[in-house]
């Protein structure tokens, strides 16, 4: 699916959105929500970091060398009228690690030899966003129901530094030690549903959930939410778990990455 018309599905969505909106009922006044979220995830994928001339490409696995999360955030911001409404969701992290003594590195498509070993740096920052409308099917306070459609860019950078010891004779020069990168600019069409479930002698306690699957640039994105909250007047505390995958095009220098891991929130209603 092509950018350009991956950003009009959305285009058309978010404007009959608005659209909607701008026609509900008089009595209905515009309300806010926003959460904002520490996160804390893990980092899992697929990279080959592609060499430039007569190097050798260099693929490593994300989950076997990274091990620490550097800076992460997440916040959400929802703006409804009626039954109709805009949600955008920003995700960013800063992840890295070193790793000694390893062999979880592929030169060339081979891993390396059994008697030698690598130094490896890996860091990896990125955004996602995600900008979509809203239509509240279920408006029950109890068991509240969004449907929403719209669109999501991976925005992402990986630095791969590394240095091989051990019998390497077999391995050519240049792919015993460097530095490479590998970038992913991606947008994507995506669907899903959102909601929560209240329990309580006042509804106090809920449960939030999220779901949500796309295509475009990507072959499948997929994301998942879910956890426990308590509602105050003011707004809400929220602790959840966010699960978020992609599975790239073919050829692309990252095949496959997912983001995994709990997160603790703060929701503010206005």
């Amino acid at each position: 699916m092509k950018l350009t018309t991956i950003l009009a599905v959305v285009g058309c969505a978010l404007g009959l959105v608005m659209s909607e909106a701008a026609t509900a009922q008089s009595a209905d006044d515009w309300q806010f929500h926003t959460i904002i979220y520490g996160y804390f995830p893990t980092l899992g994928g697929t990279t080959t970091f592609p060499q430039t001339g007569a190097g050798t490409d260099v693929s490593v696995d994300a989950d076997k060398i990274l091990k620490s999360l550097k800076f992460a955030f997440m916040g959400q911001l929802d703006a409804s009228k009626g039954r109709w409404g805009v949600t955008t969701d920003v995700v960013y992290v800063n992840l890295g690690n070193g790793k000694t003594n390893t062999r979880d590195i592929d030169i060339g498509g081979t891993q390396i030899p059994a008697d030698a070993s690598a130094h490896i740096d890996l860091n990896v920052k990125g955004w996602v966003w995600t900008l979509a409308g809203t239509y509240q099917a279920v408006n029950d306070p109890q068991t509240p129901l969004q449907i929403l459609a719209g669109a999501r860019l991976l925005d992402i950078k990986q630095d791969l530094n590394w240095q091989l010891s051990g019998n390497i004779g077999a391995i050519p020069l240049p792919g015993r030690q460097g530095s490479l990168n590998a970038k992913l600019n991606n947008w994507d069409a995506v669907v899903g549903l959102r909601g929560r479930l209240a329990f309580g002698s006042n509804r106090e306690w809920f449960i939030p959930y999220y779901v949500d699957v796309g295509t475009g640039e990507s072959d499948l994105t997929w994301q998942a939410i879910g956890g426990i909250g308590y509602a105050f007047k003011w707004g809400d505390i929220i602790a959840a778990w966010r699960y978020l995958d992609y599975n790239l095009k073919s050829g692309s220098d990252i095949q496959s990455i997912n983001f995994n891991g709990p997160a603790i929130g703060i929701g503010l209603r206005w």
